[in-house]
């Protein structure tokens, strides 16, 4: 096509598209015409396809007076397509009446729970420092949960931490370190790994400051030059974001089955200032997490070479960290669904 036929055609088309565009008034009729306009088979769309035979020195003038026309047709059409929508709200406005003296109806907004709250800040802050987010299932079985990670069964750790059973393989998970077993085995030697595991956990136990169920937030970092050094630094930065940077951290030698050397770890009283007071049992500091560098057998058992590389773990108990960080005297409020309880952090 020459572009004087183009010319000519598009005169055409623009002619007959003002014709049918006087004649439209509800939404059919405005549908016939962008199918006839606008559509696939319409002659816009024939004349677009005729671009790849369209000469070299013509291309440029048969591009604009193509897009030219379609911006016509477009112009039509949504002008039309307003008028239309204008008409439907009047149309609606007329027939429907609003009772404007009857009382807006009040947006209740919620917030997090003060557990997930902590959760969510960790984990944030973990990420930030290059952890990966993994966990793992509830109910699992006692090789992951004890034998795995150094706790035989004979050991004595089983007695201390009282776990619910299932049967004679499953028990309800009583600590979240089963989730660095499963990624572990998953990993199958290799490193590095530097994970954060949050999760609920299970242990028969219930008073003021425990309870049945409570929530655990597990560190791991394997590779050939992880030191204690490394774990001291990663808990200080940590404590310091939840507490505030004017907390003191100290660390103390303890015993946990999964790691050695261990540590807990301790911040000072925020009652007293690190004086000593009733909260702190006059000591000055309250104790907050254990951890401690990977017992060689846990490597081993998963699969490493403990000769080759070292790491360090660490468990958080977020229900212990929210009662410090919001004053919170007994734990199980946080179970306990009293909305007036949970209305007061609203603005967390």
């Amino acid at each position: 096509m020459s572009i004087e036929e183009l010319k000519k055609s598009v005169e055409e088309i623009i002619e007959e598209a003002n014709k049918q565009y006087s004649n439209i008034d509800d939404e059919i009729s405005l549908n016939e015409f962008k199918n006839n306009f606008l559509g696939k088979k319409s002659s816009l769309t024939s004349f677009f396809s005729m671009m790849k035979d369209v000469k070299s020195e013509d291309k440029k003038a048969f591009g604009e007076i193509v897009i030219k026309l379609k911006s016509v047709l477009n112009e039509l059409y949504e002008k039309k397509r307003n008028e239309i929508n204008e008409k439907k709200i009047d149309q609606r406005m007329k027939e429907e009446k609003v009772d404007i003296s009857l009382p807006g109806r009040e947006e209740k907004i919620g917030s997090k729970h003060p557990i997930k709250a902590v959760i969510d800040d960790i984990v944030s802050f973990m990420m930030s420092l290059g952890f990966s987010l993994k966990e793992g299932p509830e109910v699992e079985t006692e090789v992951n949960n004890f034998e795995l990670v150094n706790i035989p069964l004979d050991h004595p750790a089983r007695d201390m931490q009282d776990s619910f059973s299932i049967d004679d393989n499953l028990v309800l998970r009583s600590h979240t370190s089963c989730i660095q077993a499963r990624v572990m085995k998953e990993m199958r030697g290799d490193y590095p790994v530097k994970i954060i595991c949050p999760g609920k956990v299970y242990r028969r136990d219930s008073d003021a400051t425990h309870s049945h169920e409570f929530f655990q937030i597990e560190g791991l970092v394997i590779g050939e030059k992880v030191n204690m050094s490394h774990l001291l630094q990663t808990l200080t930065l940590l404590l310091k974001h939840i507490f505030g940077e004017k907390r003191q951290v100290r660390f103390r030698p303890s015993y946990f089955p999964f790691t050695e050397p261990s540590i807990e770890v301790d911040i000072s009283c925020a009652e007293c200032n690190g004086k000593g007071c009733h909260l702190c049992k006059n000591t000055g500091f309250i104790e907050v997490l254990g951890a401690g560098m990977v017992h060689p057998n846990v490597l081993r058992l998963n699969g490493y070479d403990d000769k080759k590389v070292q790491g360090f773990a660490f468990g958080i108990g977020v229900d212990r960290i929210a009662m410090l960080k919001y004053k919170i005297d007994d734990i199980k409020n946080f179970y306990s669904g009293d909305i007036n309880f949970l209305r007061q952090f609203s603005k967390e």
